[in-house]
């Protein structure tokens, strides 16, 4: 069930009745795995991804702080396992005081949409690292400290949860992912929210090999050539 932090903040978005979370009928693959081997497995993948990665953030952070000003490092309010609500880590792609300089942008909303292209408020260097999904690298940390997982439905903003069926809280039953099946198939370019039937295949074929799988064609993935996985 949801937290009362964020069940407070849902209903208020949907205007929904006390419980908004429904109760889940899906049926997860192999139990045993996510109980016991995923956590290990995220973990440690986790520490390791964590160190291997920090040479590429260390110098993106510093190119950040010196291009954009103050806070590189980007921390935001996120959905995760049961509803809980936890500190997503990404590097800044937007300027640090977007929102206290009026800017008259018109096009798709980024609560819903995420990534839009020609938004106006993201800096060259932010366009650089979201076209190679840079930015998303410090979510490591996230996974070693347990909040998110290697592989699994993406987290969502607070905001769009609160519109969601009641279908769609399924995707809450296991921790976010930094990538998952949504991002390496063909309709990773769709709205995260319009694409939840992927966390739910998901769900329902999660394994080992699965995650492995996953991981392996992220790669791929985040320079463009998705497949019909």
């Amino acid at each position: 069930m949801l937290s009362g932090e964020i069940n407070n903040r849902l209903i208020g978005a949907v205007d929904a009745p006390a419980t908004v979370v429904q109760p889940v009928d899906v049926r997860v693959a192999s139990p045993l795995y996510v109980r016991f081997v995923k956590p290990v497995f995220d973990r440690v993948g986790g520490l390791v991804l964590s160190v291997l990665t920090l040479p590429l953030v260390i110098p993106m952070l510093v190119a950040i702080r010196l291009t954009m000003g103050k806070h590189p490092l980007f921390v935001q309010e996120r959905v995760g396992k049961d509803g809980e609500t936890f500190k997503v880590f990404k590097l800044r792609t937007m300027n640090a005081d977007r929102r206290a300089i009026p800017m008259h942008y018109v096009g798709p909303d980024r609560r819903v949409t995420h990534k839009t292209e020609h938004d106006p408020r993201v800096t060259p260097l932010g366009r650089f690292l979201r076209k190679y999904s840079l930015d998303e690298l410090p979510q490591f940390w996230n996974v070693f400290l347990g909040s998110m997982s290697l592989v699994g439905p993406r987290p969502e903003l607070v905001d769009i949860v609160g519109n969601y069926e009641p279908w769609q809280h399924q995707r809450h039953i296991v921790k976010p992912g930094v990538t998952g099946l949504w991002q390496v198939s063909e309709r990773g370019e769709i709205p995260l929210h319009e694409a939840t039937d992927k966390d739910i295949a998901y769900l329902e074929t999660i394994s080992l090999s699965k995650d492995l799988q996953i991981l392996v064609r992220t790669i791929p993935a985040a320079m463009g050539k998705r497949t019909g996985f």
